[in-house]
């Protein structure tokens, strides 16, 4: 089950007495629990009714009795499990000993009156292990990082309970300055929702006006000026990130970074590999390799070579001191500006 459809049963009050999350957005997690919470105890029973383990200091025969325990004065309790290691190959250093047994035990007839929570903020499970098999039978949310339909979805719903509406124009807009990034993306929504008010619309120019594009995007879009040519604007970016006090070595690694994603991208998209699969392949968010696929095309493999090899003689010339790294970046981008031409 995916973390929407499992907010919304949660919301019409289908609740499970067990829920294993895995996946790395640590966001969607805080905001499951939060919801649950909401949906099942007021303040004043929550004291009493919602404690929170992490696994290397508790052992499972401790978590598994407080499942157990009957809700004090409320209808449910809530108990929550973080960096449920269990179920993977990880090694992890702790004196706690566990008995997965207890917990399998547990897990064929568990408690009505309480709802436990195991996240395992991992990116893998190991598949062999029989606690893992068990688990993914039980009620298995997955929390892997939104593709760009999801965190469009996301957003509507985001900006539906600020009170506001947005527009798909700024919606892009948003994406494309926050990325997906969902601790950013909520953030930025409800600025924009107390900026245009209740039942009101976020357009792009609220977007453009209120929410800052990242140093990543910025980047971007140096590399945009430079591909095509327009050296001035290339380095009036870079210089804009100076002011901002971002280090000419960091504006380098970014700019090899995403210059090595390009050359990735190109290469297995020419091979026939779809974007998912080359999100896979290079660990990578699907947004991150949409918008490199957008670009590509504008770049010849011997271009994206030419700028990797640039990139890595301006590295070198500024740590062995032959260059001064301010510089240095602009030579760079004004050599990059000649190959767009």
């Amino acid at each position: 089950m995916d973390m929407m459809t499992s907010i919304k049963n949660i919301k019409k009050k289908q609740i499970e007495p067990v829920y294993f999350l895995q996946g790395t957005e640590t966001f969607l997690m805080e905001q499951f629990v939060k919801e649950l919470e909401a949906q099942l105890l007021t303040a004043d029973e929550a004291e009493m009714n919602h404690t929170h383990y992490r696994l290397v200091d508790t052992p499972l025969s401790q978590i598994v009795e407080d499942a157990e325990t009957f809700p004090f004065f409320a209808g449910k309790r809530i108990v929550v499990v973080h960096d449920f290691y269990l179920v993977t190959s990880q090694k992890v250093q702790t004196k706690v000993e566990h008995d997965p047994s207890v917990l399998e035990q547990y897990l064929k007839a568990p408690a009505q009156e309480t709802v436990l929570v195991l996240i395992a903020p991992y990116e893998k499970l190991d598949e062999r292990k029989k606690l893992s098999k068990q688990l993914k039978e039980a009620t298995f949310v997955s929390l892997a990082p939104f593709d760009e339909r999801q965190a469009s979805v996301w957003i509507d719903e985001q900006a539906g309970t600020c009170g506001v509406s947005i527009e798909p124009e700024a919606k892009q807009a948003l994406l494309y300055r926050a990325g997906v990034h969902l601790f950013m993306l909520s953030h930025e929504i409800k600025k924009c929702a107390l900026y245009v008010g209740e039942g009101e619309a976020i357009t792009i120019g609220v977007v453009k006006e209120l929410v800052a594009e990242t140093v990543e995007q910025t980047v971007f879009d140096v590399i945009d000026h430079a591909a095509k040519g327009r050296v001035g604007q290339a380095v009036a970016m870079y210089h804009q990130l100076l002011k901002q006090k971002e280090e000419p070595l960091a504006i380098l690694a970014l700019l090899t970074r995403q210059f090595r994603i390009y050359f990735q991208v190109k290469n297995r998209l020419g091979r026939g590999y779809t974007q998912k699969e080359i999100a896979t392949q290079l660990k990578l968010h699907p947004y991150v390799v949409k918008l490199a696929s957008q670009q590509v095309g504008r770049f010849s493999n011997e271009m994206l070579q030419g700028a990797l090899v640039l990139a890595a003689d301006t590295d070198y010339g500024i740590k062995t001191g032959k260059w001064e790294k301010v510089l240095a970046v602009e030579l760079m981008l004004m050599k990059l500006g000649q190959m767009g031409k």
